[in-house]
């Protein structure tokens, strides 16, 4: 059983059991957070895709951290004008969750 649930305006595949990193939410870690914008669902019976969302469907998750990815370097360069370079750095910010229980 899968469901595929959006959030950080992103889609993510999730299974019970599975440890999902997504775009930054603003809970603490132990907690228990709920997703209910469920775009399908599969299981025993078969697949069920909303339009947009599967109505009474929620997948429960605990949160296990938040933290930044690695940084990455991002350098722009120009030049034929005066010969200007610029340096800069960006670390993501993340959640870390555990996902507990997919009710279809």
């Amino acid at each position: 059983m899968y469901a595929i649930i959006e959030t950080g305006g992103k889609q993510y595949q999730v299974k019970e059991g599975d440890v999902v990193f997504i775009e930054k939410l603003f809970v603490e870690a132990d907690e228990t957070v709920n997703f209910d914008k469920v775009v399908a669902v599969n299981n025993d019976k078969g697949m069920t895709v909303g339009a947009p969302y599967v109505d009474g469907a929620a997948v429960t998750a605990k949160v296990i951290k938040n933290g930044k990815g690695k940084k990455i370097n991002i350098l722009t360069y120009k030049p034929k004008e005066g010969s200007t370079m610029r340096r800069q750095g960006h670390r993501q910010p993340y959640t870390q969750v555990k996902i507990e229980a997919i009710k279809a």
